[in-house]
């Protein structure tokens, strides 16, 4: 079975939608900044012409917003030709019961008790400051002097104990790096910082994204002209032409020559 026969329920679901919104291709290529080769190679189901995986999902969802129809669709029917399947729906978290009254009362009981004890030891040691014993045997104004704390010489063959590190010495967590990117035109755009979970999302033209990082950052932008990057907050040079498609950029270049 060809690309095209295995396609065809993606493609021509999607140009069902388009002709049924009486729309045209160039209309479609001017809205959603993707060209008509794309748009015809996305409804022919050539999909060896159009880029990886991750952009023709942003593609199918540019095309159906274009149209004001949900990607649901679209995207399942695209899944089963990559094989993919959808991850379950994670089950609703049982609601906790409300505290019953016996409960409270329970509660109440303990704080009382607690309240009551202290002051007890309140009462207890406001009677013994007030209660101090007499010296006797002692001359007339002869003063009373506590007692000097013994010296205790260490013992023979001990190791003197190290001085405790203060609070103030620790070291400083590692200061980490910023990345900003706006967009000027629809982009996709797949963000991972250092060894986390990935990102990925189409951005709208004036969709403004920060992360931050301690290393590095990977970055593959599916219109590399259509969006500006600030990195520690200094502006960076354009990553390329409009509709140009960068993969695996690190950032920033500098620590990943040294490393």
């Amino acid at each position: 079975m060809t690309e095209h026969d295995v396609s065809v329920s993606l493609g021509g679901y999607l140009r069902a939608l388009r002709e049924a919104r009486q729309a045209s291709l160039e209309e479609m290529a001017r809205a959603t900044r993707m060209s008509v080769h794309q748009l015809e190679a996305l409804e022919c189901g050539t999909f060896s012409e159009l880029p990886a995986p991750v952009f023709v999902k942003g593609f199918i969802r540019a095309y159906c917003h274009f149209l004001g129809e949900p990607p649901d669709e679209a995207l399942r029917r695209y899944r089963d030709i990559l094989g993919e399947r959808l991850a379950p729906e994670p089950r609703p978290l049982a609601a906790r019961p409300a505290p019953t009254w016996s409960g409270s009362q329970i509660f109440i009981s303990l704080v009382l008790l607690v309240v009551f004890g202290f002051g007890l030891l309140a009462l207890n040691l406001s009677f013994r400051r007030g209660s101090t014993p007499a010296v006797s045997g002692l001359a007339p104004g002869a003063k009373v002097e506590a007692p000097s704390p013994a010296v205790v010489p260490p013992a023979p063959g001990a190791a003197h104990a190290p001085p405790v590190a203060s609070a103030d010495a620790t070291a400083e967590s590692p200061t980490a790096h910023r990345l900003l990117v706006k967009a000027l035109e629809a982009t996709w755009i797949r963000i991972q910082p250092d060894d986390r979970r990935a990102v990925e999302e189409l951005l709208p033209p004036g969709a403004t994204r920060e992360w931050t990082a301690v290393k590095r950052f990977l970055l593959t932008v599916g219109n590399a002209g259509g969006i500006e990057i600030e990195l520690n907050g200094r502006p960076m040079p354009p990553l390329g032409a409009r509709g140009a498609v960068i993969r695996q950029l690190e950032l920033p270049q500098a620590a990943a020559a040294g490393s």
